[in-house]
């Protein structure tokens, strides 16, 4: 019945995903128990600390806010044939700069808050649009300048917030309110969690996604670029500017991702003493989402509900949060390993047959 609806790469695409997901869980369960925990408990723990409060609801929303944003960065770059391994900078400097629009003007809410935002997008295009540059004019490969670009964002982040924007706490000053993204009305239905709007501006990505690689003819153009390069340039197509304007809306995307950070979770910017990870976190989660919109936002509650039912299996079960990570990195290495996954499901149709 499900054949007859769904396509078989289609099928598969959600089987895949699915068997990587199961697999992570059983291994990780057996990991527990080799190292002395109860996988029944520790896992009930999981699921209690993401569905089983109206708070640890909130925080799962919340922290997959930032991760959607970030995957669709990882996956609209990887759509048009390129590897965007630099969305942690271009979200730093996307935090920056909102957070800076924030507290530098004084404007009414319904400006003030779009102009932050787009702050940090235009940020986030920026740095992605030197490594899209350096391949399109000379053939630099995009993950050596995107790894480079991401150490390059840290440091110089550090440099203007210690300069520039300095207050005592280690950070910068609180955004003003005509800036904020958060909700008390969200804070207080999900018991004072720090849920905010942003979420809205995450599903409002998938669509901006979705319509524009797959309802324009710019997004066609972006495809068969990404498809044949050679076979693009005879049908008479800029490869180059494809290329630059691919990495400048992948970054526009990570960019908007540090701005519901510095506008939503937290209003304003700490000296980072690393990376925050969310954006590393947001190529598993492309890689899981099956580089689609919709997928991106479905594996972002999965990696979001993991972190924060981590903390309550911790608590409750007494199984440390590195476990956690243990089983996200089983789910991305089964979902990297797809090509066994599907020759094993190909190998057992035969046999039925």
């Amino acid at each position: 019945m499900i054949e007859k609806l769904l396509p078989k790469g289609r099928l598969l695409s959600l089987v895949v995903p699915l068997i990587a997901i199961s697999l992570g869980g059983i291994i990780g369960a057996i990991i527990m128990l080799i190292s002395g925990y109860n996988p029944i408990l520790g896992y009930s723990a999981l699921i209690k600390g993401i569905f089983g409060d109206t708070y640890y609801m909130g925080e799962t929303i919340r922290s997959m806010t930032p991760l959607i944003l970030a995957g669709l960065a990882v996956a609209f770059a990887f759509r048009t044939g390129l590897l965007n391994i630099g969305v942690e900078g271009q979200l730093i400097i996307g935090w920056l700069a909102s957070v800076y629009v924030g507290i530098a003007l004084e404007l009414p809410k319904v400006i003030h808050l779009p102009v932050a935002i787009l702050a940090g997008a235009l940020a986030g295009a920026l740095w992605g649009f030197i490594p899209g540059l350096l391949k399109a004019r000379f053939h630099v490969h995009e993950v050596i300048v995107t790894i480079m670009m991401n150490y390059i964002a840290l440091y110089t982040a550090n440099a203007i917030i210690r300069a520039y924007l300095f207050v005592p706490g280690e950070r910068t000053d609180s955004i003003n309110e005509t800036a904020s993204l958060a909700s008390p009305l969200l804070q207080s239905l999900t018991d004072y969690s720090r849920l905010h709007y942003g979420f809205i501006v995450a599903l409002l990505g998938c669509v901006i996604m979705w319509f524009i690689l797959w309802r324009t003819s710019k997004g066609y153009e972006l495809r068969a670029v990404g498809f044949n390069q050679h076979a693009s340039q005879y049908a008479g197509m800029n490869v180059g500017r494809n290329i630059v304007l691919s990495m400048v809306i992948s970054g526009g995307f990570a960019g908007v991702a540090g701005a519901m950070e510095g506008l939503g979770t937290y209003g304003y910017m700490s000296i980072l003493s690393g990376f925050s990870g969310v954006g590393f976190d947001g190529i598993a989660v492309a890689l899981l989402g099956a580089n689609s919109a919709v997928g991106v936002a479905l594996a972002s509650f999965l990696f979001g509900g993991l972190q924060v039912g981590a903390l309550n299996m911790q608590s409750q079960a007494g199984v440390p949060t590195e476990l956690v990570d243990i089983v996200i990195a089983l789910i991305i290495f089964f979902v990297a390993s797809s090509y066994i996954i599907r020759w094993v499901i190909n190998r057992v149709k035969k046999e039925d047959v």
